[in-house]
């Protein structure tokens, strides 16, 4: 586990739509998501504030969020170029995937 990981804390705020990466209780970055009529959460986007960047937080949140996803049982339609990179390097146990056939991130 890197030094980032331990500091970056990641929940799911539901009221938003987006999983948030705190760093000692700081928003450092977020990936929104949005519900369609079929309930799978389409990712579109990603961001890290400046403060932050270089440190894996994008990476982090993205893996929290996908692991979170899987447990709930939930289906993920990647359009943001960050979660479908980490998607297509990285197994996520449990986690359905329908891949868009024309991404439209934000």
């Amino acid at each position: 586990m890197t030094e980032t990981q331990t500091q970056t804390i990641v929940t799911r705020n539901d009221e938003d739509r987006r999983y948030e990466g705190h760093v000692d209780g700081v928003l450092a970055g977020f990936t929104v998501f949005r519900i369609d009529a079929k309930g799978r959460l389409h990712f579109p986007h990603t961001e890290v504030d400046p403060a932050f960047r270089g440190r894996g937080i994008a990476q982090t949140i993205v893996a929290e969020a996908m692991t979170d996803v899987a447990r709930r049982g939930e289906t993920v339609v990647p359009h943001c170029p960050v979660v479908a990179k980490y998607l297509r390097t990285h197994e996520v146990p449990g986690l359905t995937i329908e891949w868009p056939d024309q991404p439209h991130p934000e």
